[in-house]
């Protein structure tokens, strides 16, 4: 039998990213009607992918990823068919100073920065460059998210993986997109992109974790429903992201999707 919702905060760690505050902001502030309480904690992806590693945190925003080594674990977490962010369009990008007119192979033997080595995006690419780059790239190099266009731009590495609103914002640094690995990964499965999911402890219990679905799930139908209403939560941890920006991230990674897999979204996974 499933244990019952539990009579403590949660504890969640997830993005400051616009479709995370977005999806998370009327659960957050106690706007769901008997969701399980939460206890919210921010953090970048490849420092939450650590944290579910570790089994820290109760519920997580993760990269599909490291789901191999979550799931598997015999005290590890389940995936929430909910809440995350799968898509079509909206793939990570290869970024180089060039225009890149001699092609993937560009890249052969060079120096590319990296958000996480146990992200869907470095998945995506290492799939890419395994039929795209004669002889594979050179160093990997992770950076924080935010370091790897100006360090592409500053010729500190010769390429740049990026995710997210780097998508609309790669033009102001100088740069070219050399491969878009969405358009790699749709062309070859058909499929959308699965890159962020949301976990939780299967040892909170069947129970809980039915809860914890149908919360996220009302949750981003209440953000729809009156976006204006996240909008100062979105703000506030945007990090001085323009507002036009953050619009056009949160339309683009918040979709049918996040409310429910589906057979697509799970075919995916």
């Amino acid at each position: 039998m499933g244990r019952g919702p539990l009579d403590r905060p949660l504890s969640i760690a997830y993005s400051p990213c616009p479709n995370d505050t977005f999806v998370f902001d009327a659960w957050a502030h106690g706007r769901i009607p008997d969701a399980p309480a939460l206890d919210v904690t921010f953090a970048d992806i490849d420092v939450t992918n650590g944290m579910a590693e570790r089994g820290e945190y109760d519920v997580l925003k993760v990269s599909y990823a490291v789901l191999p080594w979550v799931l598997a674990a015999p005290d590890g977490y389940a995936l929430l068919p909910c809440g995350g962010a799968l898509g079509r369009g909206c793939g990570p990008l290869v970024l180089t100073r060039a225009p890149g007119a001699d092609g993937p192979e560009s890249l052969s033997g060079r120096r590319v920065a990296v958000p996480s080595e146990r992200s869907t995006a470095y998945l995506l690419f290492r799939l890419w460059a395994a039929e795209e780059v004669p002889g594979g790239v050179g160093e990997v190099v992770v950076l924080p998210f935010h370091e790897i266009m100006p360090a592409v731009r500053d010729g500190k590495v010769d390429a740049g993986l990026v995710i997210h609103e780097a998508r609309f914002t790669y033009q102001r640094y100088g740069l070219h997109c050399l491969a878009d690995l969405g358009e790699h990964w749709e062309s070859g499965t058909g499929l959308p992109i699965p890159l962020g999911a949301i976990i939780a402890k299967r040892a909170l219990g069947e129970d809980t974790l039915r809860a914890l679905a149908d919360a996220a799930r009302t949750s981003v139908r209440a953000a729809w429903r009156d976006p204006e209403a996240s909008r100062p939560y979105v703000r506030a941890h945007a990090q001085e992201m323009d507002p036009d920006v953050a619009d056009q991230h949160i339309a683009l990674y918040v979709n049918e999707f996040t409310e429910e897999l589906g057979e697509a979204g799970y075919g995916a996974v």
